[in-house]
C-alpha cells in the first residue's frame, strides 16, 4: 500500500460518497479541506491529515488513519479515518433538529368519505 492516496479515491473507499465521480465532483467544488486549505480531487492525502467535509447539510471533521484506494467493506472503511467528538455531537443536534421539524406523517389514508369530503371542498374554492 502506498503512503498516499487521491482524496476523491480514498473519501469513496472510506464511503463517504457512493461513488467515486462524487466524491471528485465535492472536492472540486470546494467542500472537501485538507489540513484547512481547500484543494482538489487530484492532490494527495497521507495519515495523520485532517479533512474537514461538507455533504449535503452534513459536516464532518475527521483524521485519516488508514489509506486506501480500493473500496471495501463498511467495517474496513471505518478503520480508515477518526471523527473528532466536536464534529459527531455537531451532527446529532442537527440530526435532532431536523427529527424536530420534521413534519408528522398521517396516520392513515383518507377513506373514501373523507377523500369526497377532500375533492367538494377543493372544487369549493374554484
Amino acid at each position: 500500500m502506498s503512503e498516499q492516496v487521491r482524496i476523491d479515491k480514498w473519501l469513496w473507499a472510506a464511503r463517504f460518497f457512493k461513488t467515486r465521480s462524487l466524491a471528485t465532483e465535492a472536492a472540486n467544488a470546494g467542500h472537501v479541506q485538507v489540513n484547512d486549505t481547500v484543494i482538489r480531487a487530484s492532490r494527495t492525502i497521507r495519515i495523520g491529515d485532517c479533512v474537514r467535509l461538507q455533504r449535503q447539510q452534513e459536516h464532518f471533521v475527521i483524521t485519516v488513519t488508514g489509506l486506501a484506494e480500493k473500496r471495501g467493506s463498511a467495517s474496513v472503511a471505518r478503520t480508515l479515518y477518526e471523527e473528532s467528538p466536536a464534529s459527531i455531537a455537531a451532527r446529532e443536534t442537527l440530526q435532532k433538529q431536523r427529527q424536530l421539524n420534521a413534519a408528522p406523517a398521517p396516520e392513515k389514508r383518507p377513506d373514501k368519505r373523507a377523500r369526497r369530503q377532500i375533492i367538494r371542498f377543493i372544487r369549493r374554492d374554484d
